[in-house]
């Protein structure tokens, strides 16, 4: 079908027309069971009631207002994410990419008004994602983010994912920080190890830099915990969110110490969406049910069920799936021997909608309000549709 949209993704041919809590429903009437989130945002399910309500009230009083005014709604909901996480201090933005962009601009004016103008480099791993904007994809370093947009912006040096000696071999006298995701999501939903999380804090310590976690699709309860740095221990100067954070509305943003931002002041930065009357009051509404204090605990133990219900899977299926990863919500099956996207595609057709991540990996994000039921239907859908791969072929 040809469409004036711009043809920049490669869509699959199926068109939802609304969802409700695990499930997306297509213009046919069809039943999906959610294994995606749209990629990664919907936390709390399709058509939440508490958030479809907090959208509705806050529509009817106030869509949008300058940030020269104060916004109540936004005051309060970057003290509830402050009193919750590491920060002091939080900027909202539309998406995870401006979240981005806050980040980068926070590490090099910290640096400037210390003194230090030329320390302006970020050490990134490979394989990662932050984002579509020129800096995003230089930060990342994939060839297929960056062809084509080349000279891009200078500042990036990317080394191997995991590598430890190769971050203190990148660092030199214009590094001003470290810049990763907790678990990688797009680049094949890779962990960092607790060690390996200590270890970049502790480089970042003895040279003066800044520690910047990219946590937009790991953050906001995806593995258990509010962020996903909070199973090591380490404290981060920097985190940004966005994806759950709104549930579904667009919505970022960049959290900080108050010694990370101390450079922000008037004028250093903004936005005319970011923290606007409507996704302040959703944002806030996600914060009601996500800390809620059996919400967390309940996403971890259906974590740690999915991750054993995919090992199983694996058992079973040793010939297609070579590896199982991820931490909690964020899973991935590594199958080299399958086409990914055929895979994806062939699941869709069967009811179920996980989704495409690097190094052959199908990407499963499932709302935070999953159940045992809604693991042992995927488990399921998985199981019978790789008997038929072996069976009939796998998909193209």
């Amino acid at each position: 079908m040809i469409t004036p949209l711009m043809p920049v993704y490669a869509r699959i041919p199926v068109a939802f027309e609304r969802g409700e809590g695990m499930y997306l429903y297509d213009t046919n009437g069809k039943k999906y069971l959610d294994f995606y989130s749209g990629i990664g945002v919907m936390c709390l399910g399709h058509s939440h009631p508490t958030l479809v309500k907090a959208l509705q009230d806050q529509a009817a009083k106030l869509w949008h207002t300058a940030n020269t005014y104060e916004i109540p709604h936004g005051a309060r909901l970057a003290e509830r994410l402050c009193a919750a996480s590491f920060a002091d201090t939080v900027f909202f933005t539309n998406s995870g990419a401006e979240s981005i962009e806050c980040a980068i601009k926070m590490v090099r004016k910290y640096h400037y008004d210390k003194g230090n103008k030329g320390k302006y480099r970020l050490v990134t791993m490979s394989n990662a994602f932050h984002g579509r904007t020129l800096a995003g994809i230089a930060a990342a370093g994939q060839e297929k983010l960056t062809k084509g947009f080349e000279p891009l912006p200078d500042g990036f040096d990317v080394v191997p994912f995991g590598d430890i000696e190769a971050v203190k071999a990148a660092i030199g006298d214009e590094t001003g920080g470290i810049m990763v995701e907790p678990v990688q999501g797009e680049g094949g939903i890779r962990p960092l190890s607790n060690e390996q999380m200590q270890a970049l804090r502790d480089i970042c310590d003895e040279n003066g830099l800044l520690l910047v976690l990219d946590e937009i699709q790991c953050g906001m309860g995806r593995t258990g915990k509010l962020f996903a740095h909070e199973w090591s221990g380490v404290k981060p100067d920097i985190v940004t969110a966005a994806k759950g954070i709104g549930g579904g509305f667009p919505l970022g943003a960049c959290l900080a110490t108050e010694e990370a931002a101390s450079g922000m002041v008037v004028g250093t930065h903004g936005s005319t969406y970011g923290g606007n009357p409507l996704g302040m009051a959703v944002g806030n509404a996600v914060l009601d049910e996500m800390l809620k204090p059996e919400f967390l605990p309940r996403v971890a133990e259906m974590g740690d069920l999915l991750q054993a219900r995919l090992g199983a899977l694996q058992q079973r299926h040793g010939d297609f799936i070579k590896e199982v990863r991820g931490v909690g919500l964020m899973a991935g099956i590594r199958m080299p021997d399958v086409p990914t996207r055929g895979a994806v595609v062939d699941m869709i057709e069967r009811g179920m909608c996980p989704a495409v991540a690097g190094d052959m990996v199908m990407r499963m994000l499932p709302p935070l309000i999953i159940t045992e039921d809604h693991i042992d239907e995927a488990m399921e859908l998985l199981d019978s549709a790789m008997n038929d791969w072996r069976d009939k072929g796998v998909p193209a």
